[in-house]
C-alpha cells in the first residue's frame, strides 16, 4: 500500500471539497480506495491468524463512505479528510477501526455510546467482575498504548440507575462509553513497518475487547 499516495489524495480533496473535482478524479479515488482495501484484505487474513475469535471482514465490507452524510450533518464538509474502516467486525459496533487521514490516525475499538441493552450488558459485567477489566486497564504496556478509557463528554455524573454510589467501580460504571484510541501519525504509517505496528496494537487491545465481547454475549 503507497500510504504516500493516499496523504497526497486527501490533501487534493480537502483542496477541492466538491462533488465536481471528484468527479474529475473518480479514477484517481477508485486507485487509492482499491488499494486500501487490498491492504486491509491482508491486514484482515492476518489477524484471524493470530485471534482464533477473529470475525472474518473483507476490506471492502469493513471500509466506510468517504461521503459525510449531509443528511443529518448538513455543515460538514462534502467529502471526509480519511479513509476509515471497521475490522472484525461481526457488528458495527465494537470493530477494531482504523482511521488514516489528514487530521488524525488512529486505531481504536470498543463501544462508542451502546444502546442501552448493550450499555446494561457491560455495566453487568463491570458489576460482577470489575476486577478483571481494571487488571486489563491497569497494565503497564495497555497504559502506554492507549492511557486510559476514551474520555467521553456524556459519562454520568452520578451512579447509574441500579447501583450504589459507593460502588467499588462506580468510576468504570459511570462511563457511557468503553473504547480506547492509540493515536498515530503520518511518519508512523509511512513506516515500512506499519502494517507490523497495527498488529501490534491489535494484540494488546484484544484482551480488552474480548472482555467487553464476552460482556454483550454472555
Amino acid at each position: 500500500m503507497d500510504f504516500a499516495s493516499l496523504f497526497q489524495f486527501l490533501e487534493d480533496l480537502q483542496k477541492n471539497n466538491h462533488k465536481e473535482w471528484m468527479d474529475v478524479n473518480r479514477k484517481r479515488y477508485h486507485a487509492v480506495r482499491n488499494s486500501f482495501v487490498q491492504w486491509l484484505d491482508a491486514l484482515d487474513t492476518k489477524l484471524a491468524t493470530i485471534d482464533p475469535e477473529y470475525y472474518p471482514t473483507p476490506g471492502k465490507k469493513g471500509i466506510n463512505r468517504i461521503n459525510n452524510n449531509l443528511l443529518f450533518h448538513p455543515n460538514k464538509p462534502v467529502y471526509k479528510d480519511h479513509f476509515g474502516a471497521g475490522l472484525d467486525q461481526k457488528t458495527k459496533q465494537g470493530d477494531f477501526y482504523i482511521e488514516i487521514g489528514i487530521s488524525q490516525c488512529l486505531l481504536a475499538g470498543g463501544y462508542w455510546r451502546p444502546e442501552s441493552k448493550i450499555l446494561n450488558s457491560i455495566r453487568e459485567a463491570i458489576d460482577y467482575n470489575g476486577e478483571e477489566l481494571v487488571k486489563i486497564l491497569n497494565k503497564k504496556s495497555f497504559k502506554t498504548t492507549f492511557r486510559n478509557l476514551y474520555p467521553d463528554d456524556g459519562m454520568l455524573k452520578s451512579s447509574p440507575k441500579g447501583y450504589p454510589a459507593n460502588h467499588e467501580h462506580i468510576d468504570l460504571l459511570k462511563h457511557r462509553t468503553f473504547a480506547v484510541i492509540h493515536e498515530l501519525t503520518r511518519e508512523d504509517v509511512l513506516k515500512g513497518d506499519f502494517t507490523e505496528k497495527v498488529i501490534e496494537v491489535y494484540k494488546e487491545m484484544l484482551p480488552f475487547r474480548r472482555y467487553l465481547r464476552q460482556a454483550v454475549t454472555v
